[in-house]
């Protein structure tokens, strides 16, 4: 007679019959299109010559030509500064707000909602929105600066203001993600070794720097981490304010690959961009686990 099968491989079983439909539709979604896009990057394939599709006899010509496209080149320089410059100020005002506004009366939940807004738009709606802020003849913000006497330009269309403009709409919509992330842990920091110290005479910025930042460094570290994988999609932004424009100055890597992709129709080539954007995330989420908690309550 055969033995009964146990609780845990019963278990085991009824987890595999339930998780396996959900898993087949990730990997047709995810790892079948993944797929197709690494192979495409390994041939010359573009709509004008459909014919080499399956040519495989250069894989990695595609790469090596990213290696001598100055294009590309500035276009990943473009991207570093965009994500450092957004993910700094981005974290720096979330924290400064998160400080702010930490505390339980019904005014601060007011505004704490309020300034949640911003990160639950639509990307493209954002982008419109700044688009209007931008734009001098509609602006209200240069309406109001021509009235005062200090008359400006159009930000997105200035070579040297561009990029920032694109980096205060990205810092816009999302420190309220580091903000939020900083309230969640302030609420969870003891209050016994603020107190002790508070009686000891310690000030403000002693408490914020040697009881109040520690608690906070692992969380700061995984925004930080986060918000520079995000900050790879600020597609929306970057074609509704500035195409990429003035000039290059604002195409990032993605964009580029955009530009190669659709507009002309390097199929190859723009799947080799992706490829290298993809596997430039997956270095930050590793990166991103290795800031997770360990179980003591440290950052790894």
């Amino acid at each position: 007679m055969s033995q009964p099968i146990s609780w845990r491989a019963r278990r085991r079983n009824a987890l595999l019959v339930g998780l396996t439909p959900s898993l087949a539709v990730l990997a047709i979604l995810t790892i079948v299109p993944a797929l197709a896009l690494v192979t495409a990057s390994l041939t010359p394939f573009s709509l004008t010559n459909p014919q080499a599709s399956f040519n495989f006899q250069q894989p990695l010509i595609n790469y090596q030509q990213l290696l001598h496209d100055e294009r590309f080149l500035n276009s990943v320089v473009t991207q570093m500064k965009l994500s450092v410059a957004s993910v700094f100020f981005q974290v720096l005002m979330g924290l400064l707000l998160a400080l702010l506004l930490n505390g339980e009366t019904r005014l601060l939940h007011g505004v704490r909602t309020l300034l949640l807004i911003p990160m639950v738009l639509p990307p493209i709606i954002v982008a419109l929105i700044w688009k209007i802020i931008y734009t001098p003849d509609i602006s209200p913000l240069h309406q109001v600066l021509d009235r005062l006497g200090y008359p400006l330009d159009s930000l997105i269309a200035n070579p040297d203001t561009a990029l920032w403009a694109i980096v205060a709409a990205d810092v816009w919509q999302w420190f309220p993600f580091t903000m939020l992330m900083v309230l969640a842990a302030l609420q969870m920091i003891p209050h016994e070794p603020k107190e002790a110290a508070s009686l000891d005479g310690a000030r403000s910025f002693n408490l914020f720097r040697y009881i109040v930042l520690p608690h906070l460094k692992p969380v700061l570290a995984v925004c930080v981490l986060f918000r520079l994988i995000d900050s790879f999609k600020a597609f929306p932004l970057i074609y509704v304010l500035t195409d990429g424009g003035p000039g290059s100055v604002t195409e990032v890597t993605n964009y580029y690959g955009f530009i190669q992709a659709f507009n002309f129709s390097y199929w190859g080539y723009g799947s080799a961009i992706a490829v290298i954007i993809l596997v430039g995330v997956f270095i930050l989420s590793w990166l991103t686990g290795r800031a997770g908690w360990n179980h003591d309550g440290t950052a790894t």
